[in-house]
């Protein structure tokens, strides 16, 4: 025990001038001190609150705390914000629910399910559509920029003036990023970064705020638009998981509650149950989208994404991504009025490999694995130093103003370091008839030439990266990748995390592209038969694959994707023992970058696993507490009490047996929402109402279900005086059997059964069934590894 970090102490919230004592701790085996509260004349049970101490600093008390509390707390990664409240991915089993699910029919629950289809195709449709529309809109306006800059550079090349073009080039850049990191700063800050680890969390069970809005859905596809043709090093295929994911929260719901457009469908999947399913549909339609690959969306969406997972839900899932993928590729084949240019259906087209490419010898395996330890290296080196930058943007660089200057500033950095390494450059390449250049700078180079450097800077990052794996032999000189590595390696590492819709997938493989080319030229030099097997464009896709899994963590999905991107399945074996070196040496250091994003938000993240060390941790030593309990018929004065208490704003409550004349806590007979006790004093669900009122209507699940997600606050609610003294019976609307653990269950246990089922209250009782406390997500987040055993995050608004 001696190497927990933090102190773990009761006290209680509700009552300060409670019995003495209350201060013990509880790792020494003590047991907690239960204080009884009466709230307006009723009986309101409250355990004794679980509370982390730090032992270097002295206590303050609460009222001092609240009046120095500083506007903005300055970051530290040892602390878990309140903010974030988890979703309901239990489903409610109440008299309500259980009525209406004994009155469906077979055929009721069949067409269930082919809605539940339906529904996934038309979350891969949308999906497909949106798509369709980022790639023509960057593609369009890339080139006319692109197109524009050319012609200005090769009028100044002759008769002098080159600081206009570079001028031009970097007011283009920064006026196009201000448009999308002004409409993300001041409208819509979920919608910066990639949205990956957003979804990640969303899939979890965090109720991260806005992160599946029509408003977000609109800012992040205008967002990336900006961010790719402002010529940031950014890509569009973690904007485009992102989108997916909020077209399926839209549709599945059947209506908007943006737009206040309700169309009656889809009315049974108004749950966090089924939303969460569709949401990882979403996602993975996205992947396919953006890399033309069906199966490996549904890997992304499995390893990266989704908490919980079940058969039918995979097929469902594949479903949605062949839609998606099918969609883009019949869209762009009519746009570009030619088929068979689209050999790789995806909005990032790498091209396809052809089998003597990528043919490889065993005796290359070891070269490729000493690739992965590199990409896991420069991978831990990107994370590090991205880690840093964002806790200096946490700390300073916090204002909506703020953010767009520093957006605007590293498109014109990124435009003017461009431009000089082209200036700079000698690499002049003979621009062949079937040369497959987009936009071929002259510049300095001679008649019927072109400058390399400029095909890797002056062009889209997609195309960079196909430029790079296809190109001949020859193309590249290693001094031209050796810089475009180092500065594109830094300018990535700047741009991700500037308030912009971006993604980080396109840069890294690019970084790899780069790095692993030059690697295949210097086999290719150094021995004697290596320009017959060591192929440059082979090893450019094996360091890709290498950074990006060294950045990103992942495997058996970024294999499947690259398989797929690729169009050939010879190279899976070796990018997948790439992906895992890369993975293993990159874990030694450092984080995955979503991982890292995720703990710098402070977010309650449940990982596979609760901490290996943390067997000796009991219920009763992590559960929450006071727990606010209500009676099973409640006053209702009691209960609008308890909801507007902002010192607790609890969101779920027991419900206990009617108290009669004993001072212990009652029995346990049930579990019921804020959102549930907020719908049924809106629609005045009381007992002396009921009696009187011989004609009113029951009320159903559809009423609980028209107010999902957006619940009105308990401020909105007007109960009169006369009101206030009914009574309610939370009977038929409470859940009647919630999911309960034993005071001296192991933390372990509490951590597989509260994650596995995705449950957002577990109720600890004793051996009588009575209420001790209550576990929470960020009950079991706060407990983590750190660089001294076992640490416990401290609780903080953040």
């Amino acid at each position: 025990m001696a190497n927990i970090t933090k102190k773990v102490s009761w006290s209680s919230r509700a009552d300060e001038s409670g019995p003495p004592g209350e201060g013990t701790p509880l790792l020494n085996g003590s047991e907690p001190r239960l204080s009884r509260q009466l709230s307006g004349g009723e009986n309101v049970f409250q355990i004794g609150r679980l509370s982390t101490v730090d032992l270097e600093e002295e206590m303050a008390s609460e009222e001092d705390s609240l009046r120095g509390r500083p506007k903005e707390i300055p970051h530290n990664e040892k602390l878990l914000s309140l903010k974030f409240e988890s979703l309901d991915y239990d489903n409610i089993e109440n008299q309500l629910f259980l009525e209406e699910e004994r009155r469906m029919s077979y055929m009721g629950f069949r067409c269930l399910e082919i809605s539940r289809w339906v529904v996934c195709g038309l979350i891969g449709f949308l999906t497909g559509l949106i798509a369709c529309f980022i790639d023509i809109a960057v593609e369009q306006l890339a080139g006319i920029k692109y197109q524009v800059v050319k012609q200005n550079i090769e009028n100044f090349t002759e008769v002098g003036g080159l600081s206009i073009s570079l001028i031009l080039w970097a007011v283009l850049n920064a006026g196009i990023v201000m448009i999308g990191s002004i409409i993300v700063a001041f409208f819509e800050p979920i919608a910066a970064g990639s949205g990956i680890p957003q979804i990640k969390c969303y899939l979890n069970g965090v109720k991260v705020p806005r992160v599946v809005r029509l408003k977000t859905l609109l800012v992040k596809v205008c967002g990336v638009i900006s961010s790719v043709v402002g010529g940031l090093a950014v890509g569009k295929e973690g904007p485009m998981i992102h989108s997916g994911a909020v077209v399926a929260a839209g549709v599945s719901q059947g209506r908007s509650t943006s737009l206040k457009r309700d169309f009656k469908i889809f009315e049974y999947f108004r749950r966090d149950t089924e939303k969460r399913d569709f949401v990882s549909a979403g996602a993975a339609a996205g992947v396919s989208a953006a890399f033309g690959a069906p199966v490996g969306g549904v890997l992304f969406s499995l390893e990266e994404g989704a908490s919980f997972w079940n058969q039918m839900l995979t097929w469902r899932i594949f479903f949605a991504s062949m839609i998606s993928t099918f969609t883009l590729n019949f869209f762009l084949s009519i746009y570009y009025n030619n088929p068979g240019e689209l050999s790789n259906p995806g909005l990032i087209n790498f091209g396809r490999f052809e089998t003597d490419t990528v043919a490889y010898n065993l005796y290359e395996i070891p070269l490729f694995i000493v690739m992965g330890a590199i990409g896991g290296l420069l991978g831990a080196l990107f994370n590090v130093l991205n880690y840093w930058l964002t806790i200096f943007r946490i700390r300073y660089v916090h204002r909506p103003c703020l953010q767009v200057m520093e957006a605007m500033l590293v498109a014109a950095v990124t435009a003017a370091v461009s431009f000089t390494m082209i200036y700079f450059s000698n690499d002049c390449q003979p621009l062949g008839p079937d040369h497959t250049e987009e936009y071929p700078l002259q510049l300095f180079c001679a008649d019927g030439e072109y400058n390399s450097m400029a095909t890797a800077f002056f062009n889209t990052p997609e195309r960079s990266v196909r430029s790079l794996f296809h190109n001949q032999p020859g193309t590249y000189n290693p001094l031209t990748l050796a810089l475009f590595t180092l500065t594109y390696f830094f300018l990535a590492c700047w741009t991700y995390g500037l308030a912009v819709s971006a993604g980080v997938f396109i840069p890294s493989l690019l970084i790899g592209a780069a790095w692993g080319r030059l690697f295949g030229i210097l086999l290719a030099s150094t021995t004697s038969t290596g320009q017959i097997w060591a192929k440059p464009g082979k090893y450019a896709l094996i360091g890709a694959a290498a950074q990006l899994g060294g950045i990103v963590r992942m495997t058996l999905s970024l294999t499947v994707i690259m398989v797929e991107a690729t169009g050939n399945v010879t190279y899976g074996l070796p990018i997948m023992l790439v992906l895992m070196t890369a993975k293993i040496v990159g874990d030694y250091f450092v984080e995955g970058l979503y991982d890292i994003h995720i703990k710098l938000q402070s977010v309650p993240f449940l990982h596979w696993e609760a901490p290996a060390t943390s067997h000796w941790l009991t219920a009763r030593e992590v559960m929450s507490a006071p727990v606010t309990c209500l009676n099973r018929i409640e006053k209702v004065g009691t209960i609008v009490d308890i909801l507007s208490n902002t010192s607790t704003n609890h969101n779920g409550f027991p419900v206990v047996l009617e108290v009669h004349a004993s001072e212990e806590p009652p029995k346990l007979c049930g579990l019921i929402l804020r959102s549930q006790l907020i719908v049924l004093l809106k629609h005045k669900v009381f007992v002396e109402l009921a009696r009187t009122r011989l004609t009113q209507r029951k009320l159903q699940l559809k009423d609980f279900r028209d107010a999902y997600p957006r619940f009105p606050p308990i401020q909105s609610i007007h109960v009169s005086q006369d009101e206030r003294e009914c009574m309610m019976d939370l009977t038929e609307f409470m859940n009647a059997t919630p999911y309960t653990v034993p005071q001296e269950t192991s933390l372990p246990r509490v951590f597989k059964l509260f994650r596995a089922l995705g449950l957002r209250h577990l109720v600890v009782v004793d051996d009588s069934n009575r209420v001790i406390g209550l576990v929470t997500r960020k009950d079991l987040a706060r407990y983590h590894l750190g660089k001294h055993g076992l640490e416990e995050l401290q609780l903080a608004q953040t």
